[in-house]
């Protein structure tokens, strides 16, 4: 049986894949945003090496992102996998636009890229944490209620 971690992990790694889609669409006919990808090229001085600023995002997505909402997930407000998913990646565009997005040179949660940027990040985020509840919810399967209930139950005593 797999754990909520590694269920977690599998969930964040799909959830990277999904938003990986946008983020290539976005960069062929444009690119009109700041991706998260090209912010971790700049944060490590690797501009010239995309494919390090993809590794980042696929490895924060699938080793921190996802162990961590497996974790969270029976602890966060709302009701369906999605929505849970979402609140939980809105904490996670807020800790990066406190912290990856000043250190890319864009500013507090990518202000100084502009609004579009600002934008494109928040939809990538939300886009980001649909995927992952969805998936991580049928990966649990039948017992996502159950689950949700018996740590309810576990945190109240």
């Amino acid at each position: 049986m797999m754990s909520r971690v590694y269920k977690g992990m599998i969930a964040g790694f799909v959830a990277a894949l999904a938003v990986s889609v946008l983020e290539i669409v976005q960069y062929l006919v444009g690119p009109w945003a700041v991706s998260f990808p090209r912010l971790v090229t700049v944060i490590l001085n690797t501009e010239s090496m995309i494919w390090t600023g993809w590794a980042g995002h696929f490895a924060f997505a699938t080793l921190i992102l996802g162990p961590l909402f497996g974790i969270l997930c029976p602890r966060l407000p709302t009701e369906t996998p999605e929505t849970k998913g979402i609140v939980f990646a809105v904490g996670a565009f807020l800790l990066m636009g406190l912290t990856v997005a000043p250190l890319g040179g864009i500013g507090l949660f990518g202000v100084l890229a502009g609004f579009v940027s600002v934008a494109w990040l928040v939809l990538t985020h939300a886009v980001f944490g649909a995927v992952l509840g969805n998936v991580y919810a049928r990966l649990v399967g039948k017992g996502w209620r159950q689950e949700r209930v018996r740590d309810h139950v576990h945190l109240a005593h």
